[in-house]
């Protein structure tokens, strides 16, 4: 290719690049260009990548999701249990939310056998709200506001702590 043949993005044609895949070698431009910390890639290749991280199996959603909504479902009423205390529950409840959380992720973690994708953490995500909401609706509808308060907290910590365990993503390097 000669010195004064511009490149175009191979998803743009119109946008003219300088920049290439460095896995592919195919022209990008700076909206496809995907960071990596091996230098910039293209979608296709960031996604390929991705995919040979994905090893969940059917079965796991299943197992994921039974026993991520059960673990969930008796934090819940131990939550709800602590309702009763008063004001005094916030502390133990801050305190057992995240405990909680580990607790859910590191039980699925070894019900679905360690395998992982983001679509089974989703599922399990969804079955820890889900474990939880039988007991956040008896909290709503008995008008118990400590009760009501400490199911939100409780699904507003376990349920990122849960994630967080699970995806192994990092909020600080």
């Amino acid at each position: 290719m000669s010195e004064n043949t511009a490149l175009h993005c191979a998803n743009h044609p119109t946008v003219e690049t300088a920049l290439r895949c460095n896995r592919c070698e195919k022209p990008i431009c700076s909206k496809c260009a995907i960071k990596s910390p091996v230098g910039y890639r293209c979608p296709e290749c960031v996604k390929s990548q991705q995919k040979s991280f994905e090893t969940a199996e059917g079965i796991d959603y299943i197992l994921g999701f039974t026993v991520a909504g059960l673990l969930s479902g008796i934090g819940s009423f131990i939550i709800s249990l602590l309702g009763m205390i008063g004001f005094f529950g916030f502390i133990l409840v801050a305190a057992a939310a995240p405990v909680a959380g580990v607790v859910i992720a590191e039980a699925v973690r070894f019900a679905i056998r360690r395998h992982r994708s983001v679509q089974l953490f989703k599922v399990i995500l969804a079955a820890i709200i889900i474990g939880a909401l039988p007991l956040g609706l008896f909290q709503i509808f008995t008008f118990n506001i400590f009760g009501i308060l400490f199911q939100a907290i409780y699904l507003f910590i376990s349920v990122p702590t849960a994630y967080y365990r699970l995806s192994g993503i990092q909020l600080f390097k």
